[in-house]
């Protein structure tokens, strides 16, 4: 059956030069096209992870009780919301990345403890995280003001009226903005060819600047594998919005 199918993508490219799916009958452009989607699920699935984390810390830090540290949230959310995040990217490696510490494994040559994948992750993350302390502090504002004091009459600090109570019911609430932010998130991370992070699309780039007659079907692969992560994104998503909803109260 392999073997069919890569004698059929062979014949088409000589039949169809402008139609060249060469990683499909060529190994070695099949491991750039694999290892590139790898890199482009770890990068995904990572900053996913790193953007919620900031997004349940930025919103509890919204309620702190000192002037400086809400200042310092409003001052980060604003940063992040409105500066593009492929200047952000640019930024973080190009400027910040010239002040951190290197190390030399060999003796000779000097490298950066954050790589150019470490600096994406980093910027992705505080930029989908700007976006997500806004949605939890909205969630947060719909709990009713009446559950949280029954909480704090049962002699609950504020860390755990938030962490038990408040967070929970936020979190149903603030699932269908929270999941079209996670979606932009992945399919942001393509941005992160700039600092030649080699994930999908800049293996697909690659393989074109290679073979010019895969341009075309590069593009086509390139847009059926983000559908598909994309969908798989948003499936789960959604599944897990039904699973988590309370009757009459939120998503």
């Amino acid at each position: 059956m392999l073997e069919s199918l890569q004698v059929f993508f062979r014949e088409l490219a000589e039949t169809h030069p402008k139609w060249n799916f060469i990683f499909f009958y060529d190994p070695v452009q099949l491991d750039r096209v694999l290892s590139g989607l790898w890199v482009t699920i770890q990068l995904s699935v990572v900053c996913v992870i790193l953007s919620v984390v900031i997004g349940v810390v930025g919103a509890w830090l919204q309620g702190s009780h000192l002037v400086l540290v809400r200042k310092f949230v409003q001052g980060y959310i604003q940063f992040f919301r409105n500066t593009p995040p492929l200047i952000q990217l640019l930024f973080f490696y190009f400027a910040l990345g010239q002040f951190t510490p290197t190390y030399s494994p060999d003796g000779w040559l000097e490298v950066p403890i954050i790589s150019n994948v470490g600096w994406a992750i980093i910027s992705l993350s505080f930029f989908a995280g700007a976006f997500n302390v806004e949605i939890f502090r909205a969630g947060i504002e719909a709990v009713p003001e009446s559950t949280q004091e029954a909480a704090e009459a049962l002699g609950m600090n504020r860390l755990q009226i938030y962490g038990y109570v408040v967070l929970p019911l936020a979190f149903r609430v603030s699932l269908p903005a929270l999941n079209n932010n996670l979606v932009n998130l992945v399919k942001t991370t393509t941005q992160a060819i700039a600092i030649a992070v080699p994930e999908l699309l800049y293996e697909m780039v690659s393989i074109y600047n290679d073979y010019s007659t895969a341009q075309n079907a590069s593009m086509v692969l390139l847009f059926v594998v983000y559908i598909t992560l994309v969908g798989i994104l948003v499936l789960g998503m959604h599944r897990w919005e039904h699973r988590m909803r309370i009757p009459g109260y939120g998503a």
